[in-house]
């Protein structure tokens, strides 16, 4: 306070400091991007505020493999916070090669945290897509019928897609893997099976601060290409709404979309590239009014 106002009487007082992560606004709010894992700090003060946790997403996987499922999204509100909170922004899960895959990392915000999202199933291994935030896609199954998508975590997402395998001709009637599940949607099931669409329920959030794919988040991965059930084969499926990676039949997949907890795209040929999990993001959000905004 300064000695005028302190004459005149006016009660003059520092807001709060905020800092960490990538500043950007709209009307009403400040909103604080998390690419990576970092500290939110704040100082002379305390604020309110609201927290977007998106998980990394699940890779997919090769030779009939699954679509990697979306991380986890969930949210989390503060009062009266000050001091040091740690973020942590979890990596997408990796295609290590030889059919397998593996799970998103974790995001989190203090003690909150969001799942990563599932690997996708094999057809020589676990079949079965892996659990996560949502679940990955299941394999083409090994024997006839159909293989199981990955278990989402209940509120953070969707199951994974099946898998299909028609063991009495295949290629007349019907093989290919799962998709990857979606913060919104589980994928169709195989054998030609897109992945599950993202959330567009940030979309505000996603618009102040340039994040996302045209307003969503967490996207399931493409299943891999194949044979539907007339025989007809198909090159390449859709990742879901929010940066999920292309399934393909022969060739690298795609991988989820940087910062958007997306899954990777599945191949139907052994010792492919399957897709990469996209890696997550955290955003904080608080009004502007708090801070002298």
């Amino acid at each position: 306070m300064t000695y005028a106002a302190m004459a005149l009487g006016i009660n003059i007082t520092n807001p709060p400091v905020v800092s960490g992560g990538t500043l950007s606004s709209d009307a009403t709010y400040y909103y604080r991007a998390f690419t990576a894992s970092d500290t939110l700090s704040i100082s002379n003060g305390s604020i309110n505020g609201d927290v977007l946790i998106i998980a990394g997403g699940g890779s997919g996987a090769d030779g009939f493999g699954g679509g990697g499922g979306a991380g986890g999204v969930t949210t989390t509100s503060f009062s009266n916070l000050t001091g040091s909170t740690t973020i942590t922004v979890g990596g997408g899960g990796t295609h290590p090669g030889n059919q397998q895959s593996s799970n998103g990392n974790n995001s989190s915000f203090g003690g909150t945290s969001a799942t990563g999202g599932g690997g996708g199933g094999v057809a020589s291994g676990t079949e079965a897509g892996k659990n996560g935030g949502s679940g990955g896609g299941g394999a083409a199954s090994s024997t006839n019928g159909f293989s199981s998508g990955g278990i989402a975590v209940s509120g953070q997402g969707s199951n994974g897609g099946r898998g299909f395998r028609n063991a009495s001709s295949p290629v007349t009637l019907g093989i290919g893997s799962g998709g990857g599940g979606g913060a919104s949607a589980t994928p169709a099931d195989g054998p030609i099976s897109n992945g599950g669409a993202g959330t567009n329920s940030y979309s505000s959030w996603a618009s102040a601060t340039s994040t996302g794919v045209s307003g969503y988040y967490a996207g399931g991965g493409g299943g891999s290409g194949g044979y539907t059930t007339s025989g007809a084969f198909v090159g390449t499926t859709t990742g879901g709404l929010g940066g999920g990676g292309n399934g393909i039949y022969s060739g690298g997949s795609g991988s989820g979309a940087t910062n958007t907890g997306s899954g990777g795209g599945g191949s139907a040929y052994y010792s492919s590239v399957a897709g990469n999990g996209g890696s997550g993001i955290v955003i904080v959000r608080y009004t502007r009014s708090q801070v002298g905004g």
